[in-house]
């Protein structure tokens, strides 16, 4: 049964492809390198919270008018934020010590942190040697050209992400066209943004050709898992006490993260495997070694070794052993 089962999965892509997608997943520790763009990201809303904080306090200063449609807005009916917008809200003033602050925790330590995670998360995932890739210095430059192009984009995409969530801001009732128009511009931005991200962060040349039909699925899922989110907030927390809002929200945070850097992930791994045909795959190749490998297998275990590479004159090669002999006799 095993046997026909892997020989099917080898003879229709729809199937052979996604097992090794998820095979090299997992051959790259891909929970791992989740979880640390998990962490950077959650630890970078520190410093972004600050700057929202000190941008509303600019905002609302003075500004009964905008006050009063804080306080009605769903915002002021969140536990933790709300209670805290309605003790504060005549009180808020924009603090220059807290931007400074706040700029430059969420660059160095927050968004750096993400970039740097990613950019040796695509290393790994496209096999680039150690040797190729850029010093810690030139990394985090090339992070920084990244972070600056991603900036304005990043604003657009969450303001469209906004409108597209809600009917009602501020006020302001928002057609039905108007927010499918914002949903599609959204996916759109975010696949641009996304295509960008796995050229400028790899430190190989990648062609858009390579990339485009993992850019846009991730975008679709990216837009798809901040409908769920908005929704799930808007009808679970929304009214709810402080503490039980407190323990709630960062849970689900934390799980918000980390679904986006699961699917960043396994985007960059669909185009690797695709790019470079590492599939079909042998089915039991992650469980035994009693076992012939396929072509694909063999170019993947290839790579895991010479992507290990520090220096140039060093010479690293795989050379696979013959089948063992209760592999060829199955065969």
């Amino acid at each position: 049964m095993i046997s026909r089962l892997d020989g099917y999965q080898r003879r229709h892509r729809w199937l052979g492809m996604p097992l090794a997608v998820l095979y090299k997943f997992f051959d790259d520790q891909g929970t791992y390198q989740a979880a640390l763009l998990t962490y950077y990201g959650f630890v970078s809303l520190f410093p972004l919270l600050l700057l929202l904080n000190t941008g509303l306090g600019y905002a609302l200063h003075g500004n009964l008018h905008l006050q009063h449609q804080v306080l009605n807005s769903a915002l002021g009916q969140f536990p933790v934020i709300g209670d805290q917008i309605g003790e504060n809200i005549h009180s808020f003033h924009g603090n220059t010590f807290a931007l400074v602050v706040g700029v430059i925790g969420s660059l160095y330590y927050g968004s750096l942190g993400i970039a740097q995670a990613a950019q040796n998360t695509l290393n790994r995932i496209w096999a680039v040697p150690r040797y190729r890739r850029p010093n810690p210095l030139k990394g985090r430059l090339r992070s920084l050209r990244l972070l600056t192009l991603l900036a304005a984009g990043v604003i657009l995409t969450t303001a469209l992400a906004a409108l597209s969530a809600t009917s009602h801001v501020f006020g302001i009732d928002i057609s039905w066209a108007a927010r499918v128009g914002a949903v599609a511009l959204s996916v759109a931005l975010n696949a641009t943004l996304l295509l960008l991200t796995f050229q400028v962060l790899t430190a190989r040349t990648l062609r858009r050709a390579q990339l485009w039909p993992e850019a846009l699925a991730g975008a679709v899922v990216w837009q798809a898992l901040l409908a769920a989110s908005t929704y799930s907030v808007s009808h679970t927390l929304r009214g709810a006490t402080p503490t039980y809002g407190m323990f709630a929200i960062v849970p689900g945070l934390l799980t918000w993260l980390y679904l986006g850097a699961t699917t960043f992930i396994l985007c960059a791994q669909s185009a690797t495997v695709r790019a470079r045909r590492l599939w079909p795959r042998n089915l039991l190749a992650p469980f035994t070694d009693d076992l012939t490998l396929t072509g694909a297998d063999k170019r993947a275990y290839t790579s895991y070794a010479t992507t290990e590479s520090f220096k140039t004159f060093e010479d690293v090669r795989v050379r696979f052993e013959p089948d063992p002999p209760a592999a060829t006799a199955g065969e």
